[in-house]
C-alpha cells in the first residue's frame, strides 16, 4: 500500500529576525516567518499582489545554520511538511495554527545582497569561522584553476 506525501516548498523573505532557542539537550529549534507573495491580474486588468505568511520552524543542525545565517528580508527556499497543532491558550480557549517543519533550506540572493532580500540587518552575512587555519598548497606564483573557490563563498 502506497504511503502519502506530505511536502511544502516555498520561496520567500524572513519577515524579521530568526529565532533560536535551544532544548535541554542542546539541540536548536529556530522558528521564522516567511512570506511569499503572488501577483495575479484582476477582471478589471489591474495586477493585485498577495503575500501569504507561513510559520518555519528549523531543528537540529539545519536550526543553527538557519539562526546564524539568515535575518530579516533575506530570501530562503525551504522544503519540509505542514504540521496542524493546537494549543489552550491562557483564556482557556482553544488555538489552531499551522506550521511548517523544514527538513531542507538553501539561501538564495548574493552577497552583494545582504544575503539576498534588502532590508536585512546590517548587509553582510557572518563569515565562517574555522577552529583550524585554511592552507593552500598552490604556489603563490601560479594562477588557481578557473573552478576554485573559497569557503568564503560557502554559506555553511
Amino acid at each position: 500500500m502506497a504511503r502519502g506525501i506530505n511536502k511544502a516548498i516555498l520561496v520567500g523573505n524572513l519577515g524579521n529576525d530568526p529565532e533560536t532557542k535551544y532544548t535541554q539537550g542542546g539541540m536548536a529549534i529556530t522558528k521564522i516567518s516567511l512570506a511569499t507573495t503572488s501577483v495575479r491580474k484582476t477582471k478589471d486588468g489591474e495586477t493585485k499582489e498577495e503575500t501569504q505568511w507561513h510559520r518555519v520552524t528549523f531543528f537540529g543542525k539545519l536550526g543553527e545554520i538557519a539562526g546564524e545565517y539568515l535575518r530579516k528580508g533575506s530570501q530562503v527556499y525551504v522544503e519540509g511538511e505542514i504540521r496542524y497543532d493546537k494549543y489552550t491558550g491562557q483564556d482557556g480557549v482553544e488555538k489552531y495554527f499551522t506550521e511548517i517543519v523544514a527538513n531542507e533550506m538553501q539561501m538564495l540572493g548574493g552577497r552583494g545582497e545582504g544575503g539576498g532580500g534588502g532590508g536585512g540587518g546590517g548587509g553582510q552575512r557572518p563569515q565562517r569561522q574555522d577552529s583550524a587555519p585554511q592552507a593552500r598548497s598552490a604556489p603563490a606564483s601560479r594562477p588557481a584553476p578557473a573552478d576554485d573557490f573559497s569557503d568564503d563563498d560557502i554559506p555553511f
